[in-house]
Formats: structure tokens, sequence, C-alpha cells
């Protein structure tokens, strides 16, 4: 039997996943990718530091599996949208690779809102630029780095780095491609919208463009030293995690919204039609004719993560090291706050958020005599309620009729519970090991004729789906509560920048 890699690299580990035919997994392995802030709003990696971490993870995949690396038919990668990663005219990075995460060009996307831009391009390639584009990222290089702005040569997403550095060919795919630079219409890179941004002398380094499950090389020999594998396998080119995540959940499909709780609060849907909105970006599908509607913002169980890191840490890290999931143990605390009134609001935008690029995060509402219980609530019910604004969206534009809710949070009952109850929709949710790389392991049985297509997933989802439906009465309080969330951002919004600009002075 046949088996495959998924290679799934986020903001923070690189993991590599080595299923069966089946889609059981058979093996995986972390490694941990430091991150650097070396000003506010700049967050990078070191990309040769990424390849090696990766690799790393591959060998110990592939020496765990417990079968021999040429039982290994198929390869394929996911990483992180956005951002940008270079490389020079000898193909090597040219600088750190800079993460989605980074905002250092907030002020050059909203100058393009103000002057026009930000219109020319929703209508010409489906979604508004962001901090975070690629096109706004090479404009603020252009104009604060001009000297690696001119040795520019290949422009690059994370998961199009790790590809070359598997087979040394430089490319990226359908799904990506579509991140800043794609006419929305024909799905093809076009240069006269690198113009629009000022770009025009870049038109020579934007990559060959492949379909996520075609093979595009093979396993080259200095990465089969790397990495254990064997020099040859094939590997395709693999897709954007959003996309990866959603196809490996089983929530890939029009009628259903996928939402991933993670770093990102991430809302999208298929549709055969590219209606574009302000609200959403439009980006390739998996196949020509076919796109997926984005709603995200970097607003979701992140911010979870970091109230038990921050505010929890002590006894996170004994619970930790006696074995024991503190994760698990929190919970109570949370339940019983569910069961009590509580007045507490928090805006979950530690680290952004969909309402501009100065809106931070807080607890409103809190008085002395609330606990912990209820801010750990207020955070997870932010969570769920910027899901929310996003979902809300997508129903304007295509009216989905269930989600499909991946992300460590999904794990949890209770918060799955909560996502139906905000939603006031069906959630379902899948027993799915590693799901972002189990999208990219379809894809690579796809490119190999092992599945029909990146859609044909092997597995029998009836038995690994559990629906959670909303309860009227939890939904009618949550929606109360949902108002006065929206509310206080719309009576926020003016005097954020005014808090952005205390941290200038």
């Amino acid at each position: 039997m046949p088996l495959l890699l998924g290679i799934d690299n986020g903001l923070t580990v690189t993991k590599a996943v080595i299923f069966d035919e089946g889609g059981r997994v058979l093996a995986t392995a972390r490694r941990r990718v430091a991150q650097s802030m070396p000003k506010p709003r700049h967050v990078e990696r070191d990309m040769d530091e990424l390849w090696s971490q990766t690799a790393a993870a591959i060998a110990e995949a592939v020496s765990a599996c417990g079968r021999p690396a040429a039982d290994i038919a198929a390869i394929a990668a996911t990483a992180h949208g956005d951002g940008l990663y270079l490389l020079d005219g000898d193909a090597r990075p040219l600088g750190p690779g800079i993460l989605s995460l980074d905002s250092r060009a907030g002020d050059l996307a909203e100058l393009w809102r103000r002057d026009g831009v930000a219109d020319q391009a929703l209508a010409r390639t489906g979604q508004a630029p962001h901090a975070s584009a690629p096109s706004a990222i090479l404009a603020w290089m252009r104009d604060h780095q001009p000297e690696r702005y001119g040795r520019a040569r290949h422009v690059l997403a994370c998961k199009d780095w790790l590809t070359f550095c598997l087979t040394g060919r430089i490319g990226t795919d359908l799904t990506e491609a579509s991140t800043s630079f794609t006419d929305v219409a024909t799905q093809r890179f076009d240069p006269a919208i690198l113009s629009l941004f000022g770009l025009g002398a870049l038109s020579g380094a934007l990559p060959p463009v492949a379909l996520p499950d075609e093979v595009v090389g093979g396993i080259s020999a200095s990465a089969a030293a790397a990495t254990g594998l064997v020099q040859g396998t094939p590997v395709v080119a693999g897709l954007h995690d959003v996309t990866a995540s959603a196809l490996g959940a089983g929530g890939y499909a029009e009628g259903t919204v996928a939402l991933v709780a993670g770093t990102y609060s991430i809302n999208e849907t298929v549709t055969t039609t590219p209606r574009v909105d302000a609200r959403w970006f439009c980006r390739n599908g998996l196949r020509p004719g076919e796109w997926n509607a984005m709603a995200i913002s970097p607003a979701s169980a992140a911010n979870y993560d970091w109230f038990l890191d921050r505010l929890c840490g002590s006894e996170r890290a004994a619970a930790e090291a006696q074995g024991r999931a503190f994760h698990a143990e929190i919970i109570p605390e949370i339940e019983a706050a569910m069961a009590r009134p509580s007045s507490v609001i928090f805006h979950p935008f530690l680290f952004g958020s969909p309402h501009g690029p100065h809106a931070s995060a807080g607890f409103l509402g809190l008085h002395g005599w609330d606990n912990r219980g209820q801010m750990l609530r207020a955070v997870v019910e932010g969570i769920a309620f910027n899901h929310r604004h996003h979902v809300d969206a997508l129903r304007d534009g295509f009216a989905p009729r269930a989600a499909r809710l991946t992300g460590g949070i999904s794990r949890s009952p209770l918060f799955a519970q909560l996502f139906a109850d905000v939603l006031q929709m069906p959630v379902s949710t899948s027993d799915t090991d590693e799901a972002a790389a189990w999208g990219a392991a379809l894809c690579a049985g796809s490119g190999i004729g092992l599945y029909a297509s990146p859609r044909h997933d092997p597995r029998d989802m009836a038995l690994l789906t559990t629906t959670y439906q909303p309860d009227p009465q939890r939904s009618a309080d949550l929606t109360r509560r949902y108002a006065v969330f929206a509310e206080l951002v719309d009576a926020l919004s003016p005097v954020w920048p005014r808090v952005e600009a205390l941290s200038r002075t």
C-alpha cells in the first residue's frame, strides 16, 4: 500500500505527516521555527532554518513510520499564505521570509484604500490589498529597502520555498498565485496588476503556475540526503493552507463554510462564480472555474493561547511537566462561567482584526468580582463572535447552510457547540488528525493517480463527523451579546488610532 507525505508549515511549527492510502496517520514529526521581530510590526524568519527544520521533521517522520522511504509514493507541501519569500538571481533567499503576521505595510494599504488603488485592485484581483499581502509588502520594500527590492528575481510564498528546497524547481500553484496578482476572471497573472501597485519592474519575477495536484518535480539528491526520502519521489505543486485545511477536514464544498480557528479566523466557501466584495477575498480554488471566497482576519484562537500563556503560565507549565493537558483542565472553569450571567466582553484583536490596522484587544464590562473563568469565557466568545462577523458576510454572498470547524479549538465539544450557537447554524467537526497536511496529501495522491481528484477523500467521512446543532435559547442570548460586541467595535473604531499612537510617543 503506497504512502503519502504531507508537509504543513504554520507560523511557528513545521510538520511532516506520513499517511497510508486510506488516510491513516502513520507518523508525525514537528519542529519549531523561530520568529524574529526586529522592529515593531516586522515578523520574519530565516528561510534556511525553515528548510533545515522541515527537513529534520521529514527525516524523523520517515524513520518513525515503520515503512521504508521507498514506500512514499508522492509528496506535497502546504503553508501559511500571504507574506513574502524572495529569492535572488542565484535562487538564494533574499533576506528573511516575511510572515503573514507582519504588518509593516499597514499604512501603505491604508493609503491605497484612501486613494482608490484598493478599489481598483478589488475589481481586478478579487481582493483589496492588506498589510501582509505580497503587493503591499513589495511596495513597502520598494520604498524602504530599494536595494533588496532591486535584487528580487523570484517572488514566492512559503510553501513554494519548501517545494523548491525539495525539488530545485521554482514555481507556485493556482491557489497561492491568487494572493495578489491574478485577474479574478481569468485566474492568471496579469502584468497590468503589478503596474497598478507600482511594481511593474517585477513582471519577470512571478513564478510559473501549476495545479495543486500537478507533479512539478522529484526529490533532488540534496533533499534526499537531508530528509531520508528517495531521490526522484514525485512532488506536486501543493496548495495554500487555508484551502488545504478545508479539503482535509471535509469542508471544501459549495453550501458549506469551512472555519479554521487558529492564529487566523478563516472562513471560506467554494463558488463557481467569482463574486467580488470588500468583505472577502475571492481567490482561486483547486481548479480553473472554481473560486474560494475567504473572509479572514488574524483574530482567532491565538488569543486563547495568549491568555493561557501569559495569565496561566505557571499552572500550564506545571501541568505539562507532569504530562497533564492543561487545555482540558481549564474547560470546567469556562463551563461554570457560561452557566452564569456575565457582562464581560472581549475583542480578540491581539494580533490584528477585520476592522483596520489600529484595532486592539481589550476586555470591557470587567468588574472586580469577575474571575478568570469569566475572562476566559469572554475570550472564547470573542473568538466565535469574530468568526460570525466574517460568516455573516459570506451568508450575504453565498448563503452557506452549514459550517465545518477545524483547528485545535475544534477538539473541544464546548467550543464546537459555542460556534453552533453563535453562528446559528449546524457546525460539524471531523476526527481528522492534521487536516492541512492531509489536504496536501490528497493533492499528492491525486497527482500520481491514486485518487480521482483531491476531492475524492477515501475515508468514510460520516463515521468521522460529529455535528452540533444550535440551541435556540443559547443562540438568542449570544445574539444579544454579539450585538453589544459589534456596537463596541463601532464605538471604539475612532479611538483605536489614538490609542495606537500612544506607543509612538
